[in-house]
């Protein structure tokens, strides 16, 4: 499996990673691994404007009800 070598880092966040792996019960090594992941399984800014748009698209071919005449009847009930 692949490796990375992350050269430099701040003594205070490297403090700050070892905290947090503590809390979640993970070593240093897994803590670092799960935040990367989580990172990049994160949506860019990019990716989520297409998604967004694409949702724009097929929302805008249906007809959509009045959704204050909706609320007005739920609570008229």
């Amino acid at each position: 499996m692949p490796e990375i070598l992350v050269r430099d880092l701040d003594r205070k966040l490297v403090e700050r990673l070892k905290e947090r792996a503590e809390q979640n019960g993970r070593s240093l090594q897994a803590e670092v691994k799960t935040i990367l992941e989580r990172n990049v399984q994160t949506p860019t800014v990019e990716e989520f404007r297409k998604l967004a748009l694409k949702v724009q698209r097929k929302l805008a071919r249906g007809r959509h009800s009045d959704s204050a005449a909706l609320i007005r009847e739920d609570r008229a009930r």
